[in-house]
């Protein structure tokens, strides 16, 4: 049995770079985004980055998250280890292109180690719940900031 993986995917009219300039800005996060209400930290590789988890229905969590890959327009990836090292995650912020205007936002987590399944099992309802709140916060941001940008154009 692999380990659990919760995701959430949304589409958004904007394109990847609209989204991209809302995520890369970690520190601006807890004004718009509903699950992270307090981020300090840069993206970099090795980076840590520390945050405040606001899951639905669940107490706020600090943790301490390592940056492992980001992609300009395309994606962040992070660690995080809890549980004395026995459960580890992957969290996972991807954007999809799909036309010049319109991408694919998906977020989610891999959750590994000893523990993976027990956590997965109490967590699993919440995180969903978390990533389709910030999908939305980011599909809504996304598509009122590409509004204002073509509305500057016309």
């Amino acid at each position: 049995m692999s380990d659990p993986k919760i995701e959430h995917r949304i589409g958004v009219g904007a394109p990847p770079a609209i989204v991209w300039e809302l995520l890369k800005d970690l520190e601006s996060w807890p004004s718009w985004n509903p699950i992270y209400t307090a981020v300090r930290g840069r993206l970099g590789y090795g980076e840590e980055v520390h945050l405040t988890v606001q899951l639905p229905d669940q107490p706020p969590t600090d943790t301490v998250a390592t940056i492992i890959e980001w992609v300009p327009d395309e994606q962040i990836h992070w660690t995080t280890k809890g549980r004395y090292g026995l459960v580890r995650t992957t969290r996972y912020i991807e954007i999809d292109k799909l036309t010049e205007e319109a991408c694919i936002f998906s977020n989610g987590e891999l959750i590994q180690g000893f523990l993976a399944k027990s956590a997965g099992r109490k967590l699993a309802r919440s995180m969903w719940k978390g990533f389709e709140l910030m999908g939305e916060a980011v599909k809504a941001r996304a598509e009122a900031l590409w509004a204002e940008r073509k509305a500057e154009r016309a």
